[in-house]
Protein backbone atom coordinates (compact mmCIF):
# COMPACT_ATOMS: atom_id res chain seq x y z
CA UNK A 1 0.00 0.00 0.00
CA UNK A 2 1.65 3.79 -0.68
CA UNK A 3 2.23 6.37 1.26
CA UNK A 4 -0.97 8.14 0.10
CA UNK A 5 -3.29 5.20 0.78
CA UNK A 6 -2.37 4.88 4.54
CA UNK A 7 -2.49 8.42 4.99
CA UNK A 8 -6.18 8.25 3.30
CA UNK A 9 -7.21 5.10 5.08
CA UNK A 10 -8.51 5.86 8.44
CA UNK A 11 -7.99 2.52 9.72
CA UNK A 12 -3.91 2.86 9.00
CA UNK A 13 -3.42 5.61 10.92
CA UNK A 14 -1.07 5.78 13.93
CA UNK A 15 1.53 3.44 14.52
CA UNK A 16 1.52 -0.44 14.52
CA UNK A 17 1.40 -2.01 16.85
CA UNK A 18 2.57 -5.83 17.05
CA UNK A 19 0.77 -8.63 18.33
CA UNK A 20 2.15 -8.69 21.75
CA UNK A 21 1.22 -4.30 22.18
CA UNK A 22 -2.08 -4.86 20.96
CA UNK A 23 -3.16 -7.19 23.79
CA UNK A 24 -1.86 -5.18 25.98
CA UNK A 25 -3.41 -2.21 24.23
CA UNK A 26 -6.93 -4.10 24.85
CA UNK A 27 -6.19 -5.12 28.29
CA UNK A 28 -5.59 -1.55 29.44
CA UNK A 29 -9.14 -0.83 27.96
CA UNK A 30 -10.66 -3.36 30.11
CA UNK A 31 -9.26 -2.28 32.74
CA UNK A 32 -9.45 1.68 32.48
CA UNK A 33 -12.22 2.95 34.90
CA UNK A 34 -15.32 3.62 34.08
CA UNK A 35 -16.84 6.64 32.90
CA UNK A 36 -18.05 9.16 35.72
CA UNK A 37 -22.19 9.27 36.53
CA UNK A 38 -24.21 11.90 35.41
CA UNK A 39 -24.42 14.61 38.23
CA UNK A 40 -28.20 14.85 39.53
CA UNK A 41 -28.49 18.19 38.13
CA UNK A 42 -28.03 16.79 34.25
CA UNK A 43 -30.40 13.93 35.00
CA UNK A 44 -32.80 16.45 36.22
CA UNK A 45 -32.32 18.27 32.91
CA UNK A 46 -32.58 15.50 30.59
CA UNK A 47 -36.58 14.42 32.16
CA UNK A 48 -37.50 17.92 31.92
CA UNK A 49 -36.60 17.82 28.35
CA UNK A 50 -38.60 14.47 27.64
CA UNK A 51 -41.35 16.01 29.61
CA UNK A 52 -41.46 18.60 27.55
CA UNK A 53 -41.35 16.71 24.17
CA UNK A 54 -44.12 14.40 25.48
CA UNK A 55 -46.24 17.51 26.06
CA UNK A 56 -45.32 19.31 22.85
CA UNK A 57 -46.73 15.86 21.01
CA UNK A 58 -50.09 15.95 23.30
CA UNK A 59 -50.71 19.49 22.25
CA UNK A 60 -50.28 18.76 18.97
CA UNK A 61 -52.45 16.05 18.86
CA UNK A 62 -55.12 18.09 21.13
CA UNK A 63 -55.19 20.83 18.30
CA UNK A 64 -55.24 17.99 15.48
CA UNK A 65 -58.33 16.80 17.01
CA UNK A 66 -60.24 19.97 17.97
CA UNK A 67 -59.61 20.81 13.99
CA UNK A 68 -60.97 17.48 12.48
CA UNK A 69 -63.98 18.27 14.84
CA UNK A 70 -64.07 22.20 13.84
CA UNK A 71 -64.36 20.28 9.81
CA UNK A 72 -66.87 18.02 11.16
CA UNK A 73 -69.23 20.68 12.44
CA UNK A 74 -68.83 23.07 9.71
CA UNK A 75 -69.83 20.14 7.00
CA UNK A 76 -73.37 18.77 9.40
CA UNK A 77 -73.89 22.37 9.50
CA UNK A 78 -73.38 23.29 5.82
CA UNK A 79 -75.31 19.93 5.54
CA UNK A 80 -78.64 20.75 7.49
CA UNK A 81 -78.96 24.15 5.89
CA UNK A 82 -78.99 22.69 2.74
CA UNK A 83 -81.63 20.20 3.68
CA UNK A 84 -83.49 23.06 5.17
CA UNK A 85 -83.13 24.53 1.75
CA UNK A 86 -84.20 21.65 0.35
CA UNK A 87 -87.60 20.80 2.40
CA UNK A 88 -88.13 24.66 1.59
CA UNK A 89 -87.89 24.89 -2.35
CA UNK A 90 -90.10 21.21 -2.08
CA UNK A 91 -93.07 23.35 0.09
CA UNK A 92 -92.46 26.65 -1.98
CA UNK A 93 -93.20 24.37 -4.96
CA UNK A 94 -95.74 22.26 -3.67
CA UNK A 95 -97.76 25.71 -3.01
CA UNK A 96 -96.90 27.11 -5.80
CA UNK A 97 -96.10 24.38 -8.61
CA UNK A 98 -99.05 22.53 -8.33
CA UNK A 99 -101.27 25.04 -10.26
CA UNK A 100 -102.42 24.21 -13.76
CA UNK A 101 -100.62 26.57 -15.93
CA UNK A 102 -102.78 29.13 -17.77
CA UNK A 103 -105.49 27.64 -20.18
CA UNK A 104 -104.49 28.45 -23.91
CA UNK A 105 -106.05 30.60 -25.73
CA UNK A 106 -106.36 28.92 -28.90
CA UNK A 107 -108.30 25.52 -29.39
CA UNK A 108 -107.22 23.05 -27.96
CA UNK A 109 -107.58 18.77 -26.63
CA UNK A 110 -107.71 18.59 -23.05
CA UNK A 111 -105.32 15.94 -21.48
CA UNK A 112 -105.66 13.71 -18.66
CA UNK A 113 -102.86 11.63 -18.06
CA UNK A 114 -103.90 8.23 -16.05
CA UNK A 115 -100.36 6.35 -15.62
CA UNK A 116 -99.40 3.46 -13.44
CA UNK A 117 -101.40 1.56 -10.97
CA UNK A 118 -104.66 2.89 -9.83
CA UNK A 119 -104.68 3.63 -6.61
CA UNK A 120 -105.30 5.76 -4.01
CA UNK A 121 -102.23 6.43 -3.06
CA UNK A 122 -100.65 6.61 -6.32
CA UNK A 123 -100.42 9.59 -9.22
CA UNK A 124 -103.35 7.70 -10.79
CA UNK A 125 -105.89 8.10 -7.77
CA UNK A 126 -109.35 8.80 -8.77
CA UNK A 127 -109.45 12.24 -6.55
CA UNK A 128 -106.48 13.46 -8.90
CA UNK A 129 -107.61 12.30 -12.22
CA UNK A 130 -111.46 13.26 -11.51
CA UNK A 131 -109.74 16.78 -10.60
CA UNK A 132 -107.94 16.87 -13.86
CA UNK A 133 -111.11 15.68 -15.95
CA UNK A 134 -113.19 18.50 -14.78
CA UNK A 135 -110.43 20.75 -15.09
CA UNK A 136 -110.70 20.07 -18.87
CA UNK A 137 -114.31 19.56 -19.00
CA UNK A 138 -114.56 23.59 -17.62
CA UNK A 139 -112.06 25.24 -20.02
CA UNK A 140 -113.53 26.89 -22.40
CA UNK A 141 -111.22 26.51 -25.46
CA UNK A 142 -110.84 23.07 -24.52
CA UNK A 143 -112.46 21.04 -27.55
CA UNK A 144 -112.35 17.21 -26.45
CA UNK A 145 -111.56 15.84 -22.86
CA UNK A 146 -108.56 12.95 -23.80
CA UNK A 147 -107.72 10.69 -21.23
CA UNK A 148 -104.01 9.38 -22.32
CA UNK A 149 -104.37 5.82 -20.64
CA UNK A 150 -101.33 3.67 -20.26
CA UNK A 151 -101.89 1.51 -17.26
CA UNK A 152 -102.28 -2.03 -15.99
CA UNK A 153 -104.85 -1.13 -13.68
CA UNK A 154 -105.49 -1.59 -9.81
CA UNK A 155 -108.05 -0.64 -7.49
CA UNK A 156 -111.73 -1.60 -8.84
CA UNK A 157 -112.97 1.46 -6.21
CA UNK A 158 -110.90 3.98 -8.00
CA UNK A 159 -112.06 2.67 -11.41
CA UNK A 160 -115.52 2.62 -10.18
CA UNK A 161 -115.32 6.47 -9.14
CA UNK A 162 -113.52 7.33 -12.52
CA UNK A 163 -116.06 5.39 -14.40
CA UNK A 164 -119.01 6.82 -12.93
CA UNK A 165 -117.48 10.91 -12.83
CA UNK A 166 -117.23 10.29 -16.74
CA UNK A 167 -120.70 8.91 -17.27
CA UNK A 168 -121.97 11.45 -15.14
CA UNK A 169 -119.88 14.28 -17.51
CA UNK A 170 -120.49 12.49 -20.85
CA UNK A 171 -124.65 12.60 -20.51
CA UNK A 172 -124.50 16.00 -20.14
CA UNK A 173 -123.45 16.07 -23.91
CA UNK A 174 -120.97 19.28 -23.72
CA UNK A 175 -118.15 18.30 -25.41
CA UNK A 176 -116.57 14.76 -26.21
CA UNK A 177 -114.64 13.18 -23.99
CA UNK A 178 -112.11 10.60 -25.41
CA UNK A 179 -109.73 7.09 -24.33
CA UNK A 180 -106.35 7.42 -26.20
CA UNK A 181 -104.65 4.02 -25.11
CA UNK A 182 -100.84 4.24 -25.32
CA UNK A 183 -98.76 0.89 -24.45
CA UNK A 184 -101.06 -0.53 -21.99
CA UNK A 185 -105.16 0.04 -21.31
CA UNK A 186 -106.01 -3.37 -19.14
CA UNK A 187 -108.61 -4.62 -16.92
CA UNK A 188 -109.15 -1.22 -14.35
CA UNK A 189 -107.98 0.80 -16.84
CA UNK A 190 -110.23 -0.45 -19.86
CA UNK A 191 -113.02 -0.02 -17.15
CA UNK A 192 -112.47 3.76 -17.41
CA UNK A 193 -111.84 3.57 -20.93
CA UNK A 194 -115.34 2.06 -21.48
CA UNK A 195 -116.98 5.52 -20.13
CA UNK A 196 -115.62 7.29 -23.09
CA UNK A 197 -117.62 8.64 -25.76
CA UNK A 198 -114.45 7.21 -28.14
CA UNK A 199 -111.96 4.58 -27.41
CA UNK A 200 -108.70 4.43 -29.72
CA UNK A 201 -105.02 2.50 -29.24
CA UNK A 202 -102.48 1.75 -31.33
CA UNK A 203 -101.77 -1.23 -33.64
CA UNK A 204 -99.61 -2.91 -30.89
CA UNK A 205 -101.68 -1.88 -27.75
CA UNK A 206 -102.88 -4.30 -25.02
CA UNK A 207 -106.20 -3.34 -24.51
CA UNK A 208 -109.08 -5.91 -22.16
CA UNK A 209 -108.04 -7.86 -19.53
CA UNK A 210 -111.67 -8.09 -18.34
CA UNK A 211 -111.45 -10.00 -15.34
CA UNK A 212 -110.81 -9.41 -11.68
CA UNK A 213 -107.77 -10.82 -9.67
CA UNK A 214 -106.95 -11.64 -6.22
CA UNK A 215 -103.09 -13.19 -5.18
CA UNK A 216 -102.07 -14.50 -2.31
CA UNK A 217 -99.45 -17.37 -0.61
CA UNK A 218 -100.16 -20.38 1.18
CA UNK A 219 -97.56 -21.16 4.07
CA UNK A 220 -99.25 -23.42 6.11
CA UNK A 221 -97.34 -26.43 5.94
CA UNK A 222 -93.84 -24.58 5.40
CA UNK A 223 -94.49 -22.73 8.81
CA UNK A 224 -95.35 -26.06 10.31
CA UNK A 225 -91.84 -27.64 9.16
CA UNK A 226 -89.95 -24.59 10.64
CA UNK A 227 -91.44 -24.88 13.87
CA UNK A 228 -92.77 -21.53 14.20
CA UNK A 229 -96.23 -21.46 15.77
CA UNK A 230 -98.73 -18.58 14.68
CA UNK A 231 -100.94 -16.73 16.75
CA UNK A 232 -104.06 -15.05 15.13
CA UNK A 233 -106.84 -14.17 17.80
CA UNK A 234 -109.96 -13.26 15.84
CA UNK A 235 -113.46 -12.65 16.90
CA UNK A 236 -115.56 -14.63 14.14
CA UNK A 237 -115.12 -17.49 12.40
CA UNK A 238 -113.77 -16.22 9.29
CA UNK A 239 -111.88 -13.16 10.37
CA UNK A 240 -108.57 -14.30 9.23
CA UNK A 241 -109.59 -16.40 6.48
CA UNK A 242 -107.37 -14.67 4.53
CA UNK A 243 -104.24 -15.58 6.46
CA UNK A 244 -101.82 -16.69 4.15
CA UNK A 245 -100.79 -19.04 6.88
CA UNK A 246 -103.83 -20.66 7.75
CA UNK A 247 -105.66 -23.11 5.70
CA UNK A 248 -108.73 -22.31 3.38
CA UNK A 249 -112.06 -24.15 4.19
CA UNK A 250 -114.13 -25.32 1.17
CA UNK A 251 -116.49 -23.07 2.24
CA UNK A 252 -114.50 -19.94 2.78
CA UNK A 253 -113.17 -20.76 -0.67
CA UNK A 254 -116.33 -20.72 -2.29
CA UNK A 255 -117.48 -17.24 -0.54
CA UNK A 256 -114.53 -15.69 -1.88
CA UNK A 257 -115.21 -16.71 -5.18
CA UNK A 258 -118.61 -14.87 -4.77
CA UNK A 259 -117.12 -11.91 -4.13
CA UNK A 260 -114.92 -12.13 -7.22
CA UNK A 261 -117.78 -13.44 -9.31
CA UNK A 262 -120.03 -10.46 -8.16
CA UNK A 263 -117.10 -8.09 -9.05
CA UNK A 264 -116.24 -9.57 -12.18
CA UNK A 265 -120.05 -8.75 -12.83
CA UNK A 266 -120.16 -5.56 -11.98
CA UNK A 267 -116.86 -4.95 -14.50
CA UNK A 268 -119.13 -6.27 -17.53
CA UNK A 269 -121.79 -4.69 -16.62
CA UNK A 270 -120.09 -1.37 -16.68
CA UNK A 271 -118.19 -2.16 -20.06
CA UNK A 272 -121.50 -3.15 -21.65
CA UNK A 273 -122.98 -0.44 -20.01
CA UNK A 274 -120.40 2.38 -21.31
CA UNK A 275 -119.85 0.20 -25.10
CA UNK A 276 -123.14 -0.93 -26.06
CA UNK A 277 -123.48 -2.19 -29.37
CA UNK A 278 -120.46 -1.50 -30.60
CA UNK A 279 -118.95 -4.69 -28.65
CA UNK A 280 -118.86 -7.97 -30.39
CA UNK A 281 -120.65 -11.32 -29.42
CA UNK A 282 -118.07 -12.89 -27.86
CA UNK A 283 -117.77 -14.12 -24.11
CA UNK A 284 -114.00 -14.78 -24.37
CA UNK A 285 -114.18 -10.58 -24.37
CA UNK A 286 -115.06 -11.03 -20.31
CA UNK A 287 -112.34 -14.16 -19.89
CA UNK A 288 -109.37 -12.24 -18.58
CA UNK A 289 -107.66 -12.11 -22.01
CA UNK A 290 -105.83 -9.28 -23.36
CA UNK A 291 -106.55 -8.06 -26.65
CA UNK A 292 -103.72 -6.09 -29.50
CA UNK A 293 -104.91 -2.76 -30.92
CA UNK A 294 -105.73 -4.40 -33.97
CA UNK A 295 -107.54 -7.40 -32.22
CA UNK A 296 -109.86 -5.21 -29.60
CA UNK A 297 -110.87 -2.83 -33.10
CA UNK A 298 -112.37 -6.23 -34.39
CA UNK A 299 -113.87 -7.31 -30.82
CA UNK A 300 -115.58 -3.68 -30.50
CA UNK A 301 -113.31 -2.88 -27.51
CA UNK A 302 -111.85 0.62 -29.49
CA UNK A 303 -113.15 2.43 -32.09
CA UNK A 304 -110.54 3.07 -34.15
CA UNK A 305 -106.52 2.84 -34.21
CA UNK A 306 -104.82 5.91 -33.78
CA UNK A 307 -102.41 8.34 -31.32
CA UNK A 308 -103.13 11.25 -29.50
CA UNK A 309 -101.41 13.32 -31.99
CA UNK A 310 -103.39 11.81 -34.44
CA UNK A 311 -106.34 12.60 -32.90
CA UNK A 312 -105.33 16.56 -32.52
CA UNK A 313 -104.71 16.66 -36.41
CA UNK A 314 -108.14 15.01 -37.06
CA UNK A 315 -109.96 17.26 -35.25
CA UNK A 316 -108.02 20.73 -34.83
CA UNK A 317 -105.74 20.33 -38.09
CA UNK A 318 -102.68 20.39 -35.86
CA UNK A 319 -101.23 19.08 -32.58
CA UNK A 320 -102.40 21.70 -30.14
CA UNK A 321 -102.54 19.89 -26.17
CA UNK A 322 -102.81 20.84 -23.03
CA UNK A 323 -101.94 18.95 -19.75
CA UNK A 324 -104.93 19.66 -17.47
CA UNK A 325 -103.75 16.73 -14.98
CA UNK A 326 -102.75 18.16 -11.33
CA UNK A 327 -98.84 18.69 -10.85
CA UNK A 328 -97.76 16.00 -8.22
CA UNK A 329 -96.89 17.86 -4.98
CA UNK A 330 -92.97 16.28 -4.86
CA UNK A 331 -93.15 16.30 -0.68
CA UNK A 332 -96.26 14.74 -0.25
CA UNK A 333 -95.17 11.95 -2.84
CA UNK A 334 -91.77 11.23 -0.81
CA UNK A 335 -93.78 11.27 2.58
CA UNK A 336 -96.09 8.46 1.18
CA UNK A 337 -93.63 6.63 -0.40
CA UNK A 338 -91.38 6.81 2.61
CA UNK A 339 -94.97 5.85 4.79
CA UNK A 340 -95.17 2.94 2.28
CA UNK A 341 -91.73 1.46 2.73
CA UNK A 342 -92.25 2.31 6.82
CA UNK A 343 -95.56 -0.09 7.02
CA UNK A 344 -94.32 -3.03 4.64
CA UNK A 345 -91.45 -3.15 7.27
CA UNK A 346 -93.08 -2.66 10.24
CA UNK A 347 -95.83 -5.30 8.99
CA UNK A 348 -98.70 -2.77 8.65
CA UNK A 349 -101.28 -4.69 5.87
CA UNK A 350 -101.85 -1.96 3.48
CA UNK A 351 -105.34 -0.08 3.11
CA UNK A 352 -105.83 -1.18 -0.39
CA UNK A 353 -108.14 -3.79 -1.40
CA UNK A 354 -107.14 -6.72 -2.15
CA UNK A 355 -109.02 -7.62 -5.25
CA UNK A 356 -107.74 -6.01 -8.05
CA UNK A 357 -108.85 -5.13 -12.41
CA UNK A 358 -105.68 -5.55 -12.84
CA UNK A 359 -103.37 -7.01 -15.74
CA UNK A 360 -100.79 -9.61 -13.97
Amino acid sequence: MSDDDKRDDRWTQGPELGPEEAREAKQAAKQAPPPEPESAETLRERQRLAQQQMLDRWIDGVLVEQRRTRRWKLFFRFFFALLILALLATTLYGIFGTQVSREPEREHLGVVKVRGVIDGESPASAERIIEGVRRAWEADRAAAVVLHIDSPGGSPVQSQRIYDELIRLREQGDKPIIAVIEDVGASGAYYIAAAADEIVAAPASLVGSIGVVFASFGFEEAIERLGVERRVYAAGDNKAFLDPFSSVAPEQRQFWQSVLDTTHRQFIEAVRDGRGDRLAEDDRLYSGLVWSGEQALELGLVDGIDTLHGISRERLGEVRLHDYTPRLDPFERLSRRFGRVAAEWLGVPSSGSPVRYQLN
